[in-house]
């Protein structure tokens, strides 16, 4: 089968909205991340999207020094691609945010494509005891968060990394998104082929209904017909539902305990590889075949591992 035809899941290993608290599985020092990266990517990963955090009390950290110690431990024991986070925190300025993409010059760096309402509290509802006090604050500020990401803010972080030979996941939230993504692609900031990220679940986003996701797709086509490749992802229980509908069309599909702690109903998903596991079977299951990280770096046209900076 042609690397094209290929199905290219990434693995989103920590992220920044769920805390410690919410599950015993969720990576949070340095050896963690790196321990839950690389099982990842021998379970089928091609890309592994990445945040740091505190080692202490799980915060979020987007201090490039943060991301350092497994940034080489994940090159040392593998070839997976690596994707850095310019999303961080919603509660962080951009500057910080693309701070670490900026440093360590990766292959691929996330990058939002709108501001957005971005309603983590009701997480409040499931959760009443936390370890830290910081996690329920978080969780409520979001009753009065918006997540910013206006056109200077998106611009600001093309023009830093734009020279680094960095491409982008474009996570677009809502059919807004695209048509902000389609306009710095008509103003030569961004190449084909773009790498768009269509995110569905999220309170403040667009819902994960299938007709959702078929509206997303839809004005994706439209707006840059063969010069993208897609890929979704599905927040909490839409997880496998919107990635076995993607792949069945011929998309790209993301998981990790970023987006989701499940991996069934009522229970914890153990590991970042045990996702990645289970969205290889419905990739499988559908008669395709998943794309290595070499096959990734060809379809989505990659500088290579060997010219990031770590």
């Amino acid at each position: 089968m042609a690397a094209s035809h290929k199905v290219i899941i990434s693995c989103a290993v920590t992220g920044s909205i769920h805390t410690p608290s919410m599950s015993p599985h969720l990576p949070v020092t340095a050896a963690e991340i790196a321990e839950s990266a690389l099982g990842a990517a021998a379970a089928g990963a091609a890309i592994v999207h990445l945040h740091a955090r505190n080692p202490v009390d799980g915060r979020p950290d987007q201090s490039p020094e943060a991301f350092e110690p497994f940034l080489r431990v994940i090159k040392q024991g593998s070839n997976v691609v690596v994707n850095l986070t310019t999303g961080g925190s919603p509660y962080m300025t951009v500057e910080e945010r693309v701070r670490p993409a900026a440093t360590w010059k990766p292959e691929v760096a996330s990058l939002n494509m709108g501001s957005m309402n971005f309603g983590l509290f009701p997480m409040l509802k499931r959760y009443t005891s936390f370890k830290h006090d910081w996690e329920p604050q978080m969780l409520e500020g979001s009753h009065d968060l918006v997540f910013r990401n206006s056109f200077k803010d998106i611009r600001y972080a093309l023009e830093t990394l734009n020279g680094s030979g960095a491409r982008y996941e474009f996570e677009c939230y809502d059919t807004s998104h695209l048509y902000n993504l389609h306009y710095f692609w008509t103003e030569g900031l961004v190449k084909a082929p773009l790498f768009i990220q269509t995110c569905f679940g999220l309170l403040g986003g667009i819902g994960s209904h299938p007709d959702d996701v078929m509206h997303m797709k839809r004005t994706a086509d439209r707006l840059f017909g063969s010069n993208y490749r897609w890929s979704v992802l599905g927040a909490g229980r839409a997880q496998m539902q919107v990635a076995a509908m993607a792949a069945s069309m011929g998309g790209h599909v993301r998981v990790g305990l970023e987006d989701s702690l499940w991996i069934g109903a009522g229970r914890l998903a153990e590991t970042n590889a045990a996702q990645v596991t289970q969205v290889r079977k419905i990739i499988e299951g559908l008669g395709l075949e998943i794309a290595s990280p070499d096959e990734a770096r060809d379809i989505l046209q990659l500088k290579g591992g060997d010219k990031v900076a770590f």
